[in-house]
């Protein structure tokens, strides 16, 4: 592999006019494609097979406003008044008037049909019922629904809006997310001691990106791609983007400094630490692509739209990089005498003054064991909370408090109970083709619905466009996220049989809290089992790698830590509520459920990353000297600094994302950039070195039969110093940019 990348960046240093014009023709053409077609984007949570998603789907084609998007306006009476005053009932029905206009409403409901006033007579909800799914309302409507309810505001009434209708805000760059880049240059600027090779290095990651992210919103028309899988392959393809570049920049400009010539420096930088960029860019890919086997699909399009941004950001890192650099040319050499020189040459050892990343080394393995048991004893610390960890899809009790749907949630809540936001409807069916046999056998399971624990009102059955169906509302005690709302999901399941045998009625719980409910529960069953394929194939990988068997174990014992205690402080910070109020957190409750894979998958990759690029300078010492400890404080000299970089730029860019009032964003930005910074700096750069300190000779170990087994993936490069004579007599002239 290191030959092969050792030559395509030999090619595009000599074809740089000719790469970086396709990146940008590519750019343009995938923008057009946007333009002209379109990025609707698709936030529908479903789960092909689940109880939930057949009768949603039964219920979308017999009864739509039952299985559609819906919206509340909820009227709030002055103080020492009510609702049901008359100046008051005729501004709700003017509103009522006003909604029942708006684009693609299919019904609304007054107060006084559905009964929907408060016990004290202060608040009063209009339900607003769409026959289409959230993602295609369009905002015309949602803009007409809160016109109609500030008519009533004249007359007095405190009115909010809330409903399905409010779901994810998807994309958003805005202040944070540039300053997150700002500091990214900043980082970059001081790595290199050079605004040229920051820029340079921003570049190529930039363009990477742009490429990337249209061309999964060129998709949109054709595929269901969800405003989360937007913004998670912008937030990963910004973050490993420009480590990538980043780490293979770093490699050529220590050999410019060496006074290599520029045309080879930078095709040994691409061959090399290109090697470990594709190699770490592969498991993200793979841990990201394994989210698939998991069917549910909007899951599927977040890991194939990520996976798809970091294999767009590998690409640019060894095709667009060494391109970039060839206009650059010499340029990029740092100057002698200069900060920029001096630690070149410090990381080369030519000095013989100890780097930061040697002096950090030498003082970490003074007493390894005691660093080890530290280290390791913090992480578990940190992972407690998992114990406690709860899964489920936020809804708008999670919407800042400042916003209308939050608003609405929160008076809900308080005046008829938190159940009434999160409603369970209960298919029921019958084998009797007749409308009558229906609605009586509707009616008896309606009233068995009404004895099990948990319920608090149990609507009427609603009819719909088969005779044999139909609908029953159950609105239970409990709040959409809470464990008992999910009991209850379960209780009625399981009274299924005992129902078809005493009223001749199958029956299904479904609606949006039952599809999040199942969604959930898909996930916490699968995350075992994809927890096991991601630190299998870390295990056998590193094995290839580095040919030894404790590295592999130590680095996924060291994965596990990291997942384990990045996963604690979100079960802390958002599930139990601590610090929430300085973080700007809205509301506790359980957490995000496909945030814990997201982590696991692409921690792993970053892990990978750190890994590589930390224990193969470790190993090349290791090869050269044949001495242990000192080689992981020579190998650490050459990469500590680079390591250090990247997860701070990393962390920015992920914590640039954490202001978004976005309720799916939000958590799993904290939880990225926490993830990156434990795995980083106490994993990777404390628990490491270490670990290895204590293996002594037996961390390069691997039996002889294994060895010949394993194939020799060359991450390192090995291959290039006997390529490089061969690679001398077929050398052409470099064209003049």
């Amino acid at each position: 592999m290191a030959v092969l990348l050792h030559r395509l960046g030999h090619g595009a240093y000599r074809h740089r006019k000719l790469v970086l014009g396709i990146w940008l023709f590519v750019l343009a053409a995938l923008i057009t494609c946007v333009g002209v077609f379109g990025s609707k984007l698709d936030d529908r949570f479903s789960v092909p097979g689940t109880e939930s998603q057949r009768a949603l789907d039964s219920l979308s084609k017999t009864l739509p406003e039952a299985s559609g998007a819906s919206a509340q306006i909820v009227f709030t009476a002055p103080e020492g008044h009510r609702v049901t005053e008359a100046p008051y009932t005729a501004a709700i029905a003017r509103a009522v008037a006003e909604a029942e206009r708006a684009p693609q409403v299919s019904e609304v409901v007054d107060p006084q049909s559905s009964g929907a006033v408060s016990g004290d007579r202060t608040t009063a909800i209009v339900q607003i019922q769409y026959p289409v799914q959230t993602a295609e309302v369009r905002t015309s409507s949602v803009d007409a629904i809160q016109d109609a309810a500030r008519t009533a505001e004249t007359d007095g009434l405190r009115t909010s809006v809330g409903g399905s209708v409010f779901n994810s805000k998807g994309v958003h760059v805005g202040p944070s997310e540039i300053i997150g880049v700002a500091v990214a240059l900043l980082v970059l600027v001081v790595t290199f001691g050079s605004l040229l090779a920051a820029g340079m290095a921003l570049l190529p990651a930039l363009i990477g990106v742009a490429v990337g992210l249209a061309g999964l919103l060129a998709l949109a028309p054709a595929v269901s791609v969800s405003s989360t899988a937007v913004t998670l392959a912008l937030m990963l393809g910004l973050a490993v983007g420009i480590d990538y570049v980043l780490f293979i920049l770093s490699r050529h400009r220590q050999q410019l400094a060496r006074g290599t010539d520029p045309k080879e420096s930078v095709a040994l930088a691409v061959g090399t630490a290109g090697s470990a960029v594709v190699f770490a860019g592969i498991t993200v890919i793979i841990a990201l692509a394994a989210l698939s086997v998991i069917g549910i699909p909007f899951l599927t399009t977040m890991g194939l739209g990520a996976a798809g941004a970091v294999l767009v950001a590998v690409l640019a890192a060894i095709t667009l990089v060494p391109a970039v650099a060839g206009f650059a040319g010499s340029r990029l050499a740092p100057k002698p005498g200069t900060r920029a020189a001096r630690r070149a040459a410090d990381a080369e050892g030519a000095t013989g003054r100890a780097t930061l990343g040697t002096r950090w080394t030498k003082w970490v393995i003074a007493k390894p064991l005691l660093t080890v048991l530290a280290v390791a004893g913090i992480l578990v610390t940190l992972a407690l909370p998992v114990m406690d960890l709860r899964l489920a899809l936020p809804d708008n009790g999670a919407a800042p408090h400042a916003s209308t749907e939050r608003k609405a949630y929160d008076t809900i809540s308080e005046k008829f109970g938190p159940g009434f936001n999160g409603p369970l409807l209960v298919l029921a069916e019958t084998d009797d083709v007749t409308a009558a046999t229906s609605s009586q056998a509707g009616a008896q399971v309606a009233e068995k619905l009404s004895t099990l624990k948990n319920v608090k009102a149990v609507l009427p059955p609603q009819p719909t466009g088969d005779p044999t169906q139909s609908v029953i509302t159950v609105l239970p005690v409990s709040g959409p996220d809470s464990v008992r709302t999910d009991q209850l999901v379960r209780d009625i399941r399981e009274a299924a049989p005992g129902l078809r045998d005493n009223t001749g009625a199958s029956v299904a719980v479904t609606g949006t809290t039952a599809v999040n409910i199942d969604v959930s529960n898909r996930l916490s069953d699968s995350l075992l089992p994809f927890v096991a394929i991601v630190v299998g194939l870390s295990l056998l990988l590193l094995m290839i790698v580095f040919r030894s068997l404790v590295i592999p174990v130590k680095a996924a014992v060291g994965f596990l830590l990291s997942v384990g205690a990045s996963l604690g402080l979100v079960v802390a910070v958002f599930q139990w509520g601590w610090l929430a109020d300085v973080l700007g957190v809205p509301h506790s409750g359980p957490v995000v459920s496909f945030l814990p894979i997201i982590l696991i998958g692409v921690l792993f990759g970053l892990a990978m990353d750190y890994e590589v690029f930390l224990v193969s300078g470790m190993r090349e010492e290791w090869a050269h000297t044949g001495r242990a400890r000192q080689s992981v404080v020579d190998g650490a000299r050459h990469s500590v600094r680079v390591v250090t970089a990247a997860a701070l730029i990393m962390f920015t860019v992920f914590a640039g994302f954490f202001p978004l009032d976005d309720s799916l964003i939000k958590p799993i930005a904290f939880a990225l950039a926490v993830g990156v910074a434990i795995d980083a700096f106490a994993v990777r750069m404390t628990l490491v070195p270490a670990v290895l300190a204590l293996a002594g000779r037996g961390a390069w170990w691997l039996p002889a039969w294994l060895d010949r087994i394993l194939p020799d993936l060359d991450v390192e490069g090995s291959s290039l110093q006997k390529a490089a004579p061969a690679e001398a007599e077929h050398k052409e002239p470099e064209p003049v940019s």
